[in-house]
């Protein structure tokens, strides 16, 4: 574990620079414990790492890596054995919302079906929310369904587009440009600043995308709009 200044009133931890589970729990594990503490102002965790603001007029920067130490010194050193629960999330792969399937397809050589079948065959777990509000990074998918991101990003991708870049696999919250490959829809709502919890997915979250079609994606935004519809846990 790595501390240093981050600016004049944050601290920036880094744990092991690879994308694995393992150093993203760290991150979540500390960012959990550290969320009940006087005079931290924000936390934004990454793949690796942890960013850690903190109020200036109780904290400094000698305060505030003495309080990482401790409280990393009192987290369990593995991730203790529990079966994780994983949210299904419904996508339409069929058009108008398969905007770069075909580009997919070519680069990695797979049919359309095969694409489908590969993205709702894998569990992701969220490494971490960014980009714009809600916008979960998810990984990591199968080396023969990684892609490279498009040679000249949208100025508008719709809310609710599932996208793949490289290894990772993402849903946009909002309309927003981007240029992720865009293989699906989901109607469901990402990012609320009305809820509780604003983002539907944290970190730390594992998602199994389920694939359906138009007239279910209707009925679930209908249910949506009427307040009725709840997430559901995937069963894998």
């Amino acid at each position: 574990m790595k501390i240093q200044p981050f600016g004049e009133s944050a601290v920036l931890v880094s744990f092991e620079k690879v994308i694995s589970e393992e150093a993203n729990q760290k991150v979540i594990l500390l960012y959990n414990a550290l969320g009940s503490e006087k005079g931290i102002a924000y936390l934004i965790p990454a793949y690796n790492s942890l960013t850690i603001g903190f109020e200036t007029e109780s904290l400094n920067f000698d305060s505030v890596s003495k309080l990482i130490k401790k409280l990393n010194d009192g987290l369990p050193k593995e991730e203790v054995e529990k079966a994780p629960k994983i949210y299904s999330i419904p996508v339409c792969y069929q058009e108008p919302f398969d905007l770069d399937s075909y580009e997919v397809c070519a680069q990695t050589g797979l049919s359309k079906e095969e694409l489908i079948q590969v993205h709702t065959d894998q569990v992701f777990r969220v490494y971490m929310l960014g980009f714009v509000a809600g916008f979960a990074y998810m990984g990591s998918l199968p080396k023969h369904l990684t892609c490279q991101r498009k040679a000249t990003p949208r100025l508008r991708v719709p809310k609710g587009s599932v996208g793949l870049a490289g290894l990772q696999t993402g849903i946009y919250p909002t309309e927003a440009p981007g240029g992720w490959q865009i293989i699906g829809q989901t109607p469901l709502n990402m990012f609320d600043p009305n809820r509780e919890q604003t983002s539907l997915l944290k970190p730390g979250d594992y998602v199994k995308f389920r694939s359906i079609g138009l007239e279910e994606f209707k009925i679930i935004q209908l249910k949506i709009e009427t307040a009725i519809f709840e997430m559901e846990e995937a069963h894998v």
